[in-house]
Formats: structure tokens, sequence, C-alpha cells
């Protein structure tokens, strides 16, 4: 089986949403990551010394997420980025959060 770093989002249009055990499962592939209590999002908390690094962060997220054509909600601050996933057209989570997820940790990584 695939990880989910090397696999790529899919196209989705409607279709459902993870059940809670499959979205427990996969979310401990992603670490740092948390579930909510509904079960239908992700988030983490990405915290940098300062503005600089956070926005550089924010610019490099984009372009992942623009070439999964999968994109997550941001709050940004001075030196944090909280990531939101939330697949709207299954109105809950989907396995294109998860693998967004696995690569933007993967670029956290690497700063």
């Amino acid at each position: 089986m695939a990880s989910l770093l090397e696999k790529s989002c899919t196209p989705r249009e409607g279709g459902a949403a993870l059940p809670r055990a499959e979205a427990t499962a996969l979310l401990k592939e992603i670490p740092d990551w948390e579930l909510n209590d509904a079960a239908d999002a992700i988030s983490r908390l990405f915290r940098f010394k300062n503005y600089y690094e956070t926005i550089a962060f924010v610019n490099a997220l984009a372009w992942i997420v623009h070439q999964e054509d999968h994109h997550p909600d941001l709050e940004v601050g001075y030196n944090r980025c909280r990531v939101r996933y939330r697949t709207h057209s299954a109105n809950g989570l989907s396995e294109n959060d998860f693998i967004c997820a696995a690569k933007i940790n993967a670029l956290a990584a690497k700063h």
C-alpha cells in the first residue's frame, strides 16, 4: 500500500465522508495533526521564528496544494499558521485531506 506522501489527490464530486474509524487510522500517518470532535476536519498549528518564515511556509504550502488542487483553510499570524482541512464536497473528511496533510508535514520537516 502506498503511503499518503506517495499519493496524489483525486478529483471529487460529492461522495461520502470518511467514517471516524478510518479518519482515526489515517491520522496515525500524519503526526501532530488533530481530528476535531465531530471527526469532520483535521488541523495542525505550525510555529515559526518570525513573520518571514511564516510567510515562506505559507507560500510553499500554497504551491503544494495548488498542484494537488485541494486547498485548506489557513489562519496566519506573525509566527504561526494553522492549517485546517475538510472536504466540502464530502461534508467531512476525504483521503485527499490526509494526502495534503502528509505533504505539508514533509514541507515543515524541511524548515
